[in-house]
C-alpha cells in the first residue's frame, strides 16, 4: 500500500487527504487555518486524517503542499525588504513599468551594462558602482537582479549575482532564471517579487517540515506551482513566485482527478473568493500573459483563473438606491457572526439583543471588530494609531470603537494591514439559517440577519420581515453573483472576437432575460453549453442553484470540499526549459543558453546542439525536483522570413518538458 498527504492551506480552512495507491481517498479533514504560523493548522488538519484512517504515519510516502501564502502575500503586500539591481535599461524605467510601485521604497540600483538582442555586450558591467552600492546596504534580506537581454546572454546577471552572494551571502533572484521570454522591465518585476517571497516561503516549509517529522512523517515534501504541477520543496524556496496561484491549481487539478471532465469550468467558492478556470482537453488552460496576483502581471507561467471577491464569508451589505433596496456581497472578506458568537459569545449576543430593541437601525449595527496582533504604532499615523489603541482582543462592537467617517477610514487601512478583523453579516451565517450547515452559532446569524434586515428601503419599508426570507435574498444574491462570475469567464475563453468586454456581455439585458427563458415576440433562450464543475466546503449548498440558473449541467463531486489538498497530491512534477537560436549574419547560428552564446555554422546542428542542451538541463532540474520514469518532449517554432523568393532562417524558439511522477520513500 501507498500512502500519499496533501495539504491545502487556504483563508479559512487547512484542508489534509490521504490517497491509498493514488486510486482511493481514505481520509479528509479540515482544520480553521492559523495565520499566524500556518503549520500549526497544517498539523492539526494532518492529524485529523491520520486518525480517521488509522494509519501509521511511517507508510506515508509523500506529502503534497498547495498554499495561498505567496498569493496573499503579493496582493496583500507583504514580504521581506528586498534590493533590486537593474542592468541595462534606460532611465526611467523604474518608473514606467511599475517596478517603483513593487519596491515600496525598497533601494535599487540602476547600473551600466547588459547586452543586444544578438547576446553581444552592450556596455561594459559596473562592478565599482554596484560593490560601494552593497557596501552602503544595511536591513536588506534578499536581492533582484534583472540585465537588458539577460535571456540572450545571462553572464552580467550572472556576475551581479556572484558579487552580492560574495558580500552578502544573501538570496539573488536573477531574472533569467526565471523566465526565458523577452520583455526585461516584466521579468525584474518577477525576479524582484521573487525576491520579496523568498523568506515568506522559506519559513513556511521550514516549519511545516518540522510539524510533520514531529508526526513521524519523514516523507519527501513537495509544493503546487501556479499551472497545478509539483516542485521539489528546495526549488519552492528558491523560486516561491512560482507557487502563486499554486492553491487554485490544484484545485482544477483535483476536479478533474475527481470527475474525468475534459471540457469545464471549475468553479471554487472559498471564504474569501470565487476561482473559475476552463477544463480543456482534461488540463488546466495556461494564461498566456503571464500569473496577474492584484496589480502585477508577472511572467510565471500559471493556470488561467479568475479571481472573484465573491465567498461564504463576503460582507453583505446593503443596497440604498431604488425603491425596493437588496443586497450586494463582498468582494471584502469578514468574520461571520456565527463564528464570531463562538469565540465571543457573551459579547457578541449581548451586543445584537440590544441592537434589536433600538428605535432606528445603525450602519454599524451587527458588526464587531478586534485587533488581530500587535505592532508598533510609530508606524501609523496619527488617528490609526489612536483608534487601534482602542482595539483588543476581544471583540468589540463597531459602534463602540469606530464614531465618525474618519475613524471608518482609519480603520479599513488598519484591516488593510492585517492588524484588525471585523466580524459581520455573511452568506455562512445565511446557510446557518437555511439549514445548510451548524459549524457555529446559529441563534447568532439569525439575530444577526434580524438585525440587517431592519434598514429601510427606498420606499419605506424594512428590507424583509424575518430571519429565513433574508437568508434566502442573500442566498439569492450569491447565486446570482456566481452566475455572473462563470459567464463572465465563459466570455473570455469564447474563441469568438465580441465587441463589448465579457463582464458587459454577462451582464447584458438579453443575456439575463435569456437565462429564465424570455418568451415575447422574439423567444431568448441563455445558458452555458459546457458543465460547471463545483468545488469548496460549500458548493454543495449553493451551486445546486447556479446550476439551475444557468441552464447547465453541475457536477458536484464528493469529496469537493478538500479538491485543493486532492489536486496537490494527485499532481505530476513538470519542469519547463527553454532556449533560442538566432541568426546575426547569413550563415551564423547563434545558440542563446543559460551558460552564455555559442555560435554554429550550420541551423540543423544548432538545433541539435541546442535540443541536448535543453534536454539534459529540463532533465536534470526535473530529477533535482523529485521526479521519476521522467519523460522529455521537444516544442520546437522556427521563423522564416521569404527574401527574393527563397526562406531565410530569423530564430527559433525550443522548449524541453520534462514531466515525471514524483518520488516516493519506502
Amino acid at each position: 500500500m501507498t500512502v500519499y498527504l496533501g495539504i491545502d492551506t487556504g483563508g479559512t480552512y487547512t484542508d489534509a487527504v490521504l490517497l491509498r495507491d493514488e486510486k482511493e481517498v481514505i481520509a479528509a479533514a479540515k482544520s480553521l487555518t492559523t495565520k499566524t504560523d500556518l503549520a500549526l493548522g497544517i498539523s492539526k488538519a494532518v492529524q485529523k486524517t491520520v486518525m480517521q484512517a488509522q494509519i501509521d504515519t511511517r507508510d506515508i510516502s509523500l506529502a503534497c503542499l498547495s498554499t495561498t501564502l505567496a498569493t496573499n502575500a503579493l496582493v496583500e503586500g507583504q514580504g521581506d525588504r528586498v534590493a533590486l539591481v537593474y542592468i541595462g535599461f534606460r532611465s526611467g524605467d523604474i518608473e514606467k513599468h511599475g517596478l517603483s510601485a513593487a519596491l515600496k521604497g525598497d533601494p535599487y540600483l540602476e547600473l551600466k551594462g547588459g547586452h543586444t538582442h544578438a547576446g553581444t555586450e552592450a556596455a561594459a558591467l559596473e562592478e565599482d558602482a554596484l560593490r560601494s552600492w552593497i557596501e552602503g546596504l544595511s536591513g536588506v534580506y534578499s536581492f533582484a537582479v534583472a540585465s537588458q537581454f539577460a535571456t540572450r546572454n545571462p553572464s552580467h546577471e550572472k556576475r551581479v549575482a556572484e558579487m552580492i552572494r560574495e558580500m552578502t551571502n544573501a538570496p539573488v533572484s536573477a531574472s533569467h532564471q526565471l523566465s526565458a521570454k523577452l520583455n526585461g522591465p516584466k521579468r525584474a518585476l518577477t525576479a524582484l517579487l521573487n525576491a520579496r517571497l523568498i523568506g515568506l516561503i522559506d519559513r513556511l516549509i521550514e516549519r511545516t517540515d518540522t510539524q510533520l517529522h514531529s508526526l513521524g512523517i519523514n516523507a519527501p515534501l513537495m509544493v503546487v506551482r501556479g499551472d497545478g504541477a509539483l516542485i521539489s520543496k528546495d526549488l519552492a524556496r528558491e523560486k516561491p513566485i512560482e507557487t502563486i496561484l499554486s492553491g487554485p491549481a490544484a484545485s482544477i487539478v483535483g476536479a478533474q482527478w475527481l470527475t474525468g471532465a475534459k471540457t469545464a469550468l471549475v468553479s471554487d467558492i472559498g471564504g474569501t473568493t470565487t476561482d473559475v478556470a476552463l477544463l480543456r482537453d482534461g488540463k488546466p488552460a495556461i494564461d498566456p500573459l503571464g500569473a496577474q496576483v492584484g496589480p502585477y502581471r508577472t511572467m510565471v507561467e500559471a493556470v488561467a483563473m479568475r479571481t472573484t471577491g465573491l465567498g461564504g464569508d463576503s460582507e453583505v451589505h446593503f443596497i440604498t438606491e431604488g425603491l425596493k433596496g437588496g443586497v450586494t456581497l463582498g468582494p471584502k472578506r469578514v468574520l461571520p457572526l456565527s463564528l464570531a458568537a463562538k469565540e465571543n459569545p457573551e459579547v457578541v449576543h449581548e451586543a445584537l439583543d440590544r441592537q434589536l430593541k433600538n428605535t432606528l437601525p445603525d450602519d454599524a449595527d451587527g458588526k464587531f471588530v478586534r485587533k488581530l496582533c500587535d505592532m508598533d504604532v510609530a508606524a501609523l499615523g496619527e488617528r490609526d494609531a489612536r483608534l487601534f489603541r482602542q482595539l483588543t482582543y476581544e471583540l468589540q462592537p463597531l459602534g463602540d470603537v469606530v464614531r465618525s467617517r474618519l475613524d471608518g477610514s482609519a480603520l479599513s487601512r488598519l484591516v488593510s494591514l492585517g492588524v484588525a478583523q471585523i466580524a459581520a453579516l455573511t452568506p455562512s451565517d445565511a446557510s446557518h439559517v437555511l439549514g445548510y450547515t451548524d459549524a457555529w452559532d446559529q441563534e447568532a446569524a439569525r439575530k444577526g440577519l434580524l438585525v440587517f434586515a431592519r434598514r429601510r428601503t427606498g420606499s419605506g419599508d424594512i428590507l424583509s420581515q424575518e430571519a429565513h426570507d433574508m437568508a434566502q435574498k442573500i442566498v439569492d444574491q450569491l447565486t446570482h453573483q456566481t452566475a455572473l462570475a462563470l459567464l463572465t469567464s465563459a466570455f473570455c475563453e469564447e474563441d469568438y472576437a465580441f465587441s463589448n468586454a465579457p463582464e458587459t456581455l454577462a451582464q447584458h439585458e438579453l443575456m439575463q432575460r435569456g437565462l429564465s427563458g424570455f418568451r415575447g415576440l422574439v423567444k431568448i433562450q441563455t445558458g452555458l453549453n459546457v458543465p460547471v464543475v463545483g468545488l469548496g466546503a460549500s458548493a454543495k449548498s449553493y451551486y445546486p442553484a447556479v446550476g439551475t440558473h444557468l441552464n447547465c449541467d453541475m457536477i458536484l463531486p464528493e469529496f469537493a470540499h478538500v479538491s485543493n489538498a486532492l489536486g496537490a497530491v494527485v499532481g505530476r512534477t513538470r519542469i519547463r526549459k527553454s532556449g533560442s537560436v538566432t541568426s546575426p549574419s547569413e550563415g551564423l547560428y547563434r545558440l542563446h543558453l543559460t551558460d552564455g552564446i555559442q555560435d554554429l555554422q550550420e541551423e540543423e546542428a544548432a538545433l541539435r546542439v541546442l535540443e541536448a542542451y535543453l534536454r539534459k538541463s529540463a532533465s536534470e532540474e526535473a530529477k533535482a525536483s523529485g521526479a521519476d520514469d521522467i519523460h522529455i518532449d521537444i516544442d520546437t517554432e522556427i521563423k522564416r522570413a521569404n527574401i527574393e523568393g527563397r526562406p531565410i532562417f530569423v530564430e527559433a524558439q525550443m522548449t524541453a518538458i520534462a514531466s515525471g511522477r514524483p518520488r516516493i520513500t519506502g
